[in-house]
């Protein structure tokens, strides 16, 4: 059987980056820059608070709730698949705790 990526969470880092928590333990490093430079629903993100306070897990993957509603029919999402294709890193969570 195959591994179907699933997110468990996901953590605003810095320069337009996030931390991508799995199901299996792998934790991935996804760049955002390129999805907001290339405008669309994405350039929302440019704004700080909303690339950071508006980023949730919905449907096991990341997403943005721009209104803040967390309602999975105004969120846009990032496919799973992509982020787990993104490189590995290790926990940023855990180094702020030690």
């Amino acid at each position: 059987m195959d591994y179907y990526p699933e997110v468990v969470q996901a953590v605003a880092m810095e320069d337009k980056c996030i931390a991508v928590y799995f199901s299996d333990g792998h934790i991935k490093k996804f760049d955002v820059n390129p999805l907001i430079s290339g405008g669309g629903v994405f350039s929302v993100l440019e704004n700080d608070s909303v690339f950071r306070d508006c980023l949730t897990v919905i449907n096991g993957t990341a997403a943005w709730s721009p209104d803040g509603s967390r309602d999975e029919t105004t969120c846009f999402d990032l496919d799973p698949f992509v982020l787990y294709k993104a490189r590995d890193i290790k926990d940023p969570l855990a180094e702020k705790t030690a």
